[in-house]
């Protein structure tokens, strides 16, 4: 089916696809496990957020990321709080949460701060900057998509 698709094409979803396991990746002396690194992850910013937008910017079902989060609130990485006015309850993570998530992002920096070292600073800005370049245009494509029904 791939020698229907450019060689570049190809290539590219290869090479994605290799990014997208690593994800998956167990690091050795990590304290989160995967999911709920990617919960905590995106609570890094400060911001509490409903179950459901977990679910959005997960892209995962409600009821997988419930799981999770209940997994990651035994653990006692996340507790869920009310807040008056609102009728869902927000999501955040606990100080033993906050101090997992920063454990575990310098265990998982290393390996990339290998990498990009490797690369070099010139070829890294040129990763990066093709990679905001890649995703800009994706981001359009599927939003012309969109418009056009």
């Amino acid at each position: 089916m791939t020698d229907s698709y450019p060689a570049e094409l190809v290539a590219l979803g290869d090479e994605l696809t290799r990014l997208q396991q690593r994800r998956a990746t167990v690091h050795p002396g990590a304290r989160l496990e995967n999911s709920a690194w990617r919960i905590l992850r995106l609570l890094d910013d400060g911001e509490p957020r409903t179950l459901r937008v977990l679910a959005t910017e997960l892209e995962l079902e409600q009821s997988t990321v419930n799981r999770q989060v209940n997994a990651a609130i035994s653990a006692g990485m996340l507790e869920r709080f009310e807040v008056a006015g609102r009728r869902s309850l927000l999501i955040r993570p606990t100080t033993r949460g906050r101090e997992a998530f920063d454990h575990d992002a310098r265990i998982r920096a290393e390996p990339i701060q290998a990498a990009i070292d490797a690369l070099g600073p010139e070829a890294t800005a040129v990763l990066v900057e093709g990679l905001q370049a890649l995703n800009d245009a994706w981001d359009r494509a599927i939003s012309e998509r969109s418009e056009r029904g």
